[in-house]
């Protein structure tokens, strides 16, 4: 087989990807990359980077289709940052400008062919809202507007959560739908409906309203966030905040919570717990509502038990010993490995010191990836690792050599994986601090912009320096992270690898 150069597989990719519209603002980086262009594709040149960007989001909403942007080095890449913040941004206002009357936030937004969206309120859809809201005020310049329009809307929220979601009265508020905790088709729901578009739970399920940990964690991460922004604003509520945020701990401890099997379980609408064995004490740890001591007994009873949820591929929806555990490929939270739980694990492991817990998961997910073909599917096989290609046409599960489509490019399994590259070989930038994570292994360079500054690491393979423009602000070994503030002082290590 004759060689190929990397342009010319580039773009073979692009043309599979069907990316053939770019946008851009080209200099010297994009000359070997625009020389003899092909003539199925279409370069669209604009003024400046940061219109290259909104041109290309403004194509996407269009067409309903991803679209390239290419961009200069160093300047250029600033430039066009200015846009991408602004997309960021607008993700979180779209759902704080769309909040309902009495507090309640739309679990999920359509975006129709015409450009009008829809707020849809027939479900919660995991709410992973306030810390990354939050975060994007550090992000965006703290801009106190956002953080009062932010406080504003979680308070709302959580005050509509305790008025309709505790029809009991027993201290925990209840999920009323499968999709109100993401849990498609997982068989614990028994025969609870997919939606519920009323604000009172359905009288003809089994299961629902069902008291839940995810739920009720939901109420603990607005107060536990509002807390937090209460001390950013020094209004005088942070410690209001903080004991209503321990009362909603307090109260999934005392009624979820089972001592003696160290995991939290559901209970049904007639106050039975539901005795399946599932990963979401993990999500309890994304949101922080349980304390050190359960998260380590968690981890270690369960997490990490072979026979439970440490797989070959680790985290199956439900223990792999469970009798309701099933190898389900097709969107099913019975058992497969989901890549939105990979997603989540990183915040629900480091919350409680797990760091070096996140670089096994995330060497192994990235693994299964690069064995699997580079294909980002939604499930994986709990015990090969294999990606789950599901045909798009037939709905079955597929060879590697099948022609038909299957479903790809999933979004948060893609999203994990750059955030498992992050947080174990790159940088990522969390409130007042920039992240530096040294991973063991080859040597490389990784370079990422915060507003005017550029943050980068050196590393080959065995220690790395870290640098804020270009100016070194400090080396160690590799298997740690160097956490610092913004102005690159180093305010802590912290160990990211075992052995170290």
């Amino acid at each position: 087989m004759a060689s190929r150069t990397i342009r010319e597989v580039t773009f073979d990719l692009l043309r599979e990807l069907e990316l053939t519209t770019i946008f851009g603002n080209p200099g010297s980086t994009e000359e070997t990359f625009l020389k003899d262009f092909p003539n199925d594709f279409r370069y669209i040149q604009t003024l400046h980077e940061s219109s290259a960007v909104g041109a290309a989001d403004g194509f996407a909403q269009a067409t309903r289709k991803p679209a390239l942007v290419n961009v200069h080095t160093s300047a250029g890449l600033s430039n066009s940052m200015s846009n991408i913040m602004t997309a960021a941004m607008n993700n979180q206002l779209l759902f704080m400008r769309t909040q309902r009357a009495d507090g309640r936030i739309a679990g999920s937004i359509q975006c129709h062919p015409d450009g009008t969206i829809e707020p849809q309120f027939n479900k919660f859809q995991g709410f992973c809202f306030p810390l990354h809201a939050l975060n994007m005020w550090y992000l965006s310049g703290k801009e106190p507007a956002y953080l009062d329009m932010l406080a504003d809307c979680l308070e709302k929220f959580d005050a509509y959560l305790w008025k309709t979601r505790d029809s009991d009265g027993d201290g925990c508020l209840e999920s009323f739908c499968v999709y109100d905790t993401g849990e498609d088709n997982a068989l614990r729901y028994g025969h609870a409906p997919v939606y519920c578009t009323t604000d009172t739970p359905p009288e003809d399920a089994d299961v629902v309203p069902m008291a839940s940990m995810d739920v009720t964690s939901f109420s603990y991460a607005c107060r536990d966030t509002l807390a937090e922004i209460s001390r950013l604003r020094g209004d005088g509520r942070e410690s209001e905040w903080r004991e209503k945020a321990d009362a909603v701990a307090a109260n999934l401890k005392a009624r979820l919570w089972d001592e003696k099997r160290h995991a939290c379980f559901d209970r049904d609408k007639h106050g039975k717990i539901i005795d399946v064995l599932c990963h979401n004490t993990l999500r309890c740890m994304y949101w922080g509502s349980i304390s050190q001591e359960m998260a380590d007994a968690f981890v270690r009873q369960h997490l990490l038990n072979p026979q439970k949820f440490w797989t070959p591929l680790p985290l199956p929806s439900v223990a792999l010993n469970d009798p309701l555990f099933r190898n389900a490929p097709e969107n099913n939270w019975s058992g497969q490995c989901e890549g939105l739980t990979y997603q989540r694990a990183i915040i629900a492991l480091e919350r409680y010191g797990y760091e070096p817990l996140v670089t096994k998961l995330g060497r192994k997910l990235l693994d299964a990836l690069i064995r699997g073909g580079y294909v980002f599917t939604q499930q994986f096989d709990p015990f090969t690792g294999e990606p789950s290609r599901v045909g798009m046409v037939s709905h079955e599960v597929l060879s590697r050599d099948s022609d038909e489509p299957f479903q790809d490019s999933y979004g948060p399994t893609l999203l994990a994986a750059l955030e498992y590259i992050a947080h174990i070989w790159g940088i990522a930038l969390l409130g007042d601090e920039v992240w530096f994570s040294l991973g063991s292994g080859l040597s490389y360079t990784y370079a990422q912009r915060f507003g005017d500054d550029v943050y980068e690491i050196k590393s080959d393979g065995r220690s790395g320096t870290v640098y804020k423009n270009r100016i070194a602000v400090g080396s160690a070994s590799c298997g740690v992270r160097l956490v610092t503030n913004r102005d690159g002082k180093i305010l802590r290590t912290v160990k990211i690898e075992e052995g170290v």
